[in-house]
């Protein structure tokens, strides 16, 4: 019997040992998985309190640990209003990492807690916040009464999809129908993801507009100057052909995730990554490749207040989009990857902006053939992605749907979409946290809502909207 008090001893000894030892490599050298993960749950936290107005606690179970990943369900948060920070540690002890929320800018992953500087990245001074009106929308809030075929439509859980948060359809210039989750409303900002890189790319357009840049520009970054990556052209990162090696795999520690949750400077990372293969030749689809888009532009503008302004003067305040938050990193570059948070009301001027061509009360704010860039496709992505930072096919051709060939797409993670088909006047916006391994598919809710259009378009319409898909001049 002592015999087997000692052995019982000694693994408990041996079991305390372990425990304590775990914790300490825990506490001095956490795993970049873990960090990634406290990362990702500090900036999702900060956005959604202090850009949408939501309760922390709701965002920590509905948005970071809902979605199904076993690791950030052990996740903890804690949030500083008075100074806008926002701290996460895995089970409350480990790994920490923090967000910062800069009024009027939104918030921004702080990894290396160098708060100072990431405060002193961006200008003091914000403009004001927007105003909203009660004019119809566009030019308000304003909604008249629904198309009742159609919003019976987005009553039904299967083609809405799982955790639905918004949609919006858009029919002639006139919002038709809508429906809201949950605690979600009309009023509520939502983050884009990857929408967000064709928001950016119009933005880029809006210079082009200026003369500022153009698509045949290369030499882009001072540090490319003396090896072949001064060969990449604008249209080649426009375009997701730059050449550049990026890993967008969301399942591990990749270069998306360091580079959103581990990177102060986000431009760093792409900005330094090798070639692949030469500009032109081979589709990777790449969220450094949006980043590095947002860096050459500001570039370009060369005065950083201005450019800290520039989405906002450029293309939010005309299109109205009064909710719209750009959000950028540490050091003061847009994260024209992800971050950006508007209601689906002004994500849907955005998707109206396009099916314009371009073109808002009149004036134009794109150069002719940019928006017909986001609808031609490239060559190297077998006709999948366009040659503006948009989608024809994600999930497969629009055909093959049973959707107008004219179709396009901005899509983003977690089941955030955008639908707009020019030969039917039409846009549907998407929003939710549907992630992808459920198997939602947003053609299904489009075409649904196509059936239920109460006429088809004119031939001479969809004549000009062919006569407006062509290639960039």
């Amino acid at each position: 019997m002592q015999f087997v008090l000692r052995v019982l001893k000694a693994l408990a000894l041996l079991l305390v040992f372990i425990v304590v030892a775990g914790a300490a490599w825990l506490f001095v050298r956490p795993p970049e998985l873990l960090r990634v993960g406290d990362g990702y749950a500090a900036k999702i936290v900060c956005s959604n309190v202090f850009i949408a107005g939501r309760d922390a606690d709701d965002v920590l179970h509905d948005d970071v640990q809902a979605p199904g990943n076993p690791l950030l369900r052990l996740m903890r948060v804690s949030v500083d209003r008075g100074n806008g920070h926002v701290t996460a540690r895995f089970m409350g002890l480990f790994a920490p990492s923090y967000a910062l929320y800069r009024s009027g800018l939104g918030c921004t992953s702080v990894p290396d807690a160098d708060f100072e500087a990431a405060a002193n990245a961006v200008p003091l001074d914000v403009p004001a916040k927007m105003e909203t009106n009660d004019a119809s929308w566009p030019q308000g809030e304003g909604v008249g009464d629904p198309d009742r075929k159609i919003a019976a439509l987005l009553g039904d859980s299967a083609l809405a999809g799982p955790a639905m948060r918004a949609i919006v359809v858009v029919r002639d210039g006139r919002i038709v129908a809508e429906a809201y989750g949950p605690r979600f409303s009309a009023k509520t900002p939502l983050i884009g993801w990857s929408m967000t890189k064709t928001v950016n790319a119009a933005i880029l357009g809006r210079l082009m507009l200026d003369g500022k840049i153009s698509f045949d520009d290369d030499h882009l970054l001072a540090q490319w100057k003396d090896d072949q990556r001064a060969r990449i052209k604008v249209s080649d990162l426009l375009g997701m052909e730059s050449g550049l090696a990026f890993n967008e795999d969301y399942g591990d520690v990749a270069d998306v995730t360091r580079m959103l949750y581990l990177d102060p400077d986000m431009v760093s990372l792409p900005a330094n990554s090798p070639m692949e293969a030469a500009p032109g030749q081979r589709f990777r689809y790449s969220s450094g490749t949006a980043v590095l888009l947002s860096r050459i532009w500001m570039n370009r503008i060369g005065n950083a207040p201005a450019a800290f302004s520039y989405p906002r003067d450029a293309l939010f305040s005309p299109l109205g989009m009064t909710s719209a938050v750009f959000e950028l990193d540490a050091r003061g570059t847009f994260v024209g990857s992800s971050y950006l948070y508007a209601t689906a009301h002004d994500w849907a001027r955005f998707g109206q902006f396009l099916l314009q061509d371009g073109v808002w009360n009149g004036r134009r704010l794109l150069p002719e053939g940019f928006v017909g860039a986001m609808r031609t496709p490239t060559a190297a992505s077998n006709g999948r992605y366009t040659q503006g930072q948009a989608w024809l096919a994600p999930g497969g051709s629009n055909t093959a749907f049973g959707l107008p060939e004219d179709t396009f797409w901005l899509t983003g993670h977690d089941g955030q979409s955008m639908a707009i088909v020019p030969s039917a006047n039409l846009i549907v916006v998407r929003l939710g946290l549907t992630p992808g391994w459920l198997g939602y598919q947003p053609h299904t809710l489009l075409k649904a809502v196509l059936a239920a259009l109460p006429q088809a378009r004119a031939p001479q319409q969809q004549a000009e909207s062919q006569r407006q898909a062509q290639p960039r001049p």
